[in-house]
């Protein structure tokens, strides 16, 4: 039995509600469950934020016994901090070949590869240099 903590949805049209439920894989969305683990309210509140209210003691105990979390789960768990940043590749162009260069999962840009800045500004200072040179030296 592979056990997935996965969202199930309550409440209204219009209005959803979710509960972070332990479940096994094969079992429906809103089916039998083993446990539930915390809520989520996608809407915001009065204050303007998403709530949400999670049982971290058992959600780690599930992780730790090898329960898969779902994407949006995956998400909601890397906000609060128990898990890292799931892994994610920009799309070049739709049906394209996927960008390999790395996104920053909170703000949804691309990372830019850190380089040496000692190295760079050296290099760049002496290109600089040697064309101030030349505008001096051909009048």
């Amino acid at each position: 039995m592979v056990v997935r903590l996965r969202l199930s949805r309550f409440g209204c049209k219009n209005k959803p509600f979710y509960r972070v439920m332990a479940a096994d894989s094969r079992s429906p969305r809103d089916g039998k469950h083993l446990e539930v683990l915390g809520y989520y309210n996608p809407l915001p509140g009065q204050d303007g934020g998403k709530r949400m209210g999670l049982n971290f003691d058992r959600i780690k105990y599930w992780l730790s016994v090898g329960a898969q979390p779902s994407d949006p789960v995956q998400r909601l768990l890397f906000r609060t901090g128990l898990l890292p940043p799931p892994p994610m590749l920009a799309m070049g162009q739709k049906g394209g070949p996927r960008d390999t260069r790395p996104i920053d999962p909170l703000t949804g840009r691309v990372v830019a590869p850190k380089s040496p800045s000692g190295a760079d500004k050296s290099e760049g200072s002496e290109g600089v240099k040697k064309d101030a040179e030349d505008a001096t030296s051909n009048p």
